[in-house]
């Protein structure tokens, strides 16, 4: 099964994958909204909390774009791709721990990592 672009098409018709893709775009709009949040609660001041409330997730939409969206404009091999999605969805975790939440930054963390760990087997394998 190929899409009209030449692309290998993914098993949208199994319920499971269609659900870890959906929480995978769940989780990536989690760790943008989580980078606001904790860049506007910054004790930088007004002026410092609003440039990081706003370059903060920016920055992460930007670097997702170009290096790990699924049609990303530099299509890296796959320890890249990971690397990219560590530091985004990672930096996600590690912002809502910075506004003072450990346990859910903890599970945030769980969960992204074994989603993104079945997301890419379940893509990598509809490939072959």
């Amino acid at each position: 099964m190929t899409a009209d672009d030449g692309h290998r098409a993914l098993p949208w018709d199994r319920p499971w994958f269609a659900a870890n893709e959906v929480l995978a775009f769940v989780l990536e709009l989690v760790a943008i909204g989580a980078l606001a949040w904790w860049g506007f609660t910054a004790q930088e001041g007004a002026a410092a909390s609003a440039a990081l409330g706003i370059g903060t997730p920016a920055a992460a939409v930007a670097l997702w774009g170009l290096f790990a969206a699924p049609r990303a404009r530099f299509s890296l091999p796959l320890p890249g791709v990971l690397a990219v999605k560590a530091l985004v969805l990672g930096g996600g975790a590690a912002a809502v721990y910075g506004t003072g939440h450990p346990v859910a930054a903890w599970v945030l963390a769980a969960v992204t990592a074994v989603n993104t760990g079945c997301a890419e087997y379940f893509r990598r394998r509809a490939e072959q």
